[in-house]
């Protein structure tokens, strides 16, 4: 391991799984969803091209699995150009430093996440006290310490742009974490939305497992301002998506995705934001 790299103190394997372990979704013919474990990463690059890049970086010691997973659709020995990340919690960035020893490539992400990922400040803690299911609970055994990766860290440009992704444009969607961010392509409208909202109840740890497909927030333990969470989801609500692959759960397109992103606006504060839990206000959605 690259000495100037490192992950926190905390940084250890997990026992958690679902049925989509594994699994790689052609979503649309250049946007590849791939589960790994819990969580989605994603792969934007035509196959036939070679050229791609790596959205996140999965769980703890999972590397092997998303090298081999790329090379399945790109082909022995592919390299990304870069990896970006939506943001940086542990579920997104748990194989990082694997994966750049073995690809040596940048690390896009929002100046605000960058304390998180140069080994200054640690995320706030996660919720078990918040409204869910027993993944919420058992989110205090979740790495939290800041890991540093400063050596491959770079901005997204502050034009809106995306590194190696001509069409893409990333688009702020704070309230999971500070610098969250998604990625929007007009000409397709596609939408690479990361946990500004999920596809799967993710506090629900028999709903993660067997993946029950249904639209929701993002996930609960993690997200410590549901004023901004709101906020984000009706901006990407506004981009009319056709497609969206979440940081958990299925991918959504079509007349679905729209009647669920429809559902989640219009229900936001009396459904999805929890009824307690130490990082909820609910009088600050009122304004």
């Amino acid at each position: 391991m690259d000495k100037q790299m490192s992950y926190g103190d905390d940084y250890k394997p997990l026992p958690a799984t679902s049925i989509a372990d594994d699994v790689c979704i052609q979503v649309v013919p250049d946007v590849f969803s791939y589960t790994n474990k819990i969580v989605n990463l994603v792969f934007v690059g035509h196959p036939d091209e070679k050229e791609f890049v790596l959205i996140d970086a999965g769980m703890p010691n999972s590397a092997p699995h998303i090298i081999k997973a790329c090379e399945r659709v790109y082909g022995a020995d592919c390299r990304p150009n870069a990896i970006l990340l939506t943001h940086g919690h542990f579920d997104h960035v748990g194989s990082i430093i694997e994966l750049l020893n073995h690809w040596d490539v940048p690390v896009y992400a929002h100046p605000l996440e960058h304390p998180f990922l140069n080994g200054e400040k640690e995320y706030p803690e996660a919720d078990p006290t918040v409204e869910g299911g027993m993944l919420a609970k058992l989110s205090p055994l979740f790495p939290n310490d800041p890991i540093n990766i400063k050596s491959h860290l770079k901005p997204y440009p502050s034009d809106g742009t995306v590194p190696f992704l001509e069409n893409f444009k990333w688009v702020h969607t704070p309230g999971h974490s500070p610098g969250h961010v998604s990625l929007f392509r007009e000409n397709d409208r596609t939408l690479i939305v990361g946990d500004a909202f999920v596809t799967v109840k993710q506090d629900s740890l028999y709903k993660t497992i067997t993946q029950h497909k249904e639209i929701n927030g993002p996930p609960r333990y993690f997200t410590t301002d549901w004023s901004e969470a709101y906020q984000s989801v009706q901006k990407l609500h506004q981009l009319q998506p056709e497609a969206a692959i979440t940081g958990h759960g299925s991918p959504m397109s079509g007349l679905e995705l729209k009647e669920n992103l429809d559902k989640l606006v219009h229900d936001f504060k009396e459904v999805y934001v929890p009824d307690y839990g130490k990082y909820v206000k609910k009088n600050d959605l009122l304004h």
